[in-house]
């Protein structure tokens, strides 16, 4: 079960695609260093952009369960983890990755098909 609603999702898969679409966002495929710092430097780099304050904003007003959702959707829709660990994904999602959600998922180039993905896997659908 999800505590986010299926509207939130969908609005932060839309801007995350937004942001990323823009020509001037250069998302490296791997981190260069395991810490996946360089998230951080593209939310620098890019701090006036709306969208991405959008995404950033609707992410910080969720609770900790909610953000960790997030990210354990990502890693659902990506197969890090079925859809029978989803307690263990959000889980582990809580902490670390729950505080720096947004950096996390912004910084994922293939976070908003991930997290659509993960959707599908709950029996949801961004295009209903």
């Amino acid at each position: 079960m999800l505590h986010i609603k299926l509207e939130s999702i969908c609005y932060i898969i839309a801007k995350i695609r937004e942001f990323q679409a823009k020509e001037e966002v250069v998302l490296p495929d791997t981190p260069a260093s395991p810490s996946e710092d360089w998230a951080l430097q593209v939310l620098a780099d890019h701090s006036e952009d709306y969208s991405l304050r959008e995404t950033i904003g609707a992410i910080g007003e969720m609770s900790q369960r909610q953000r960790a959702e997030l990210v354990a959707l990502l890693w659902l829709g990506r197969g890090d983890y079925s859809l029978e660990e989803w307690e263990t994904a959000v889980d582990d999602a809580i902490g670390e990755y729950s505080l720096s959600a947004a950096p996390y998922l912004i910084g994922h180039p293939t976070a908003p098909d991930d997290l659509e993905e993960g959707l599908i896997a709950h029996g949801y659908s961004c295009q209903d």
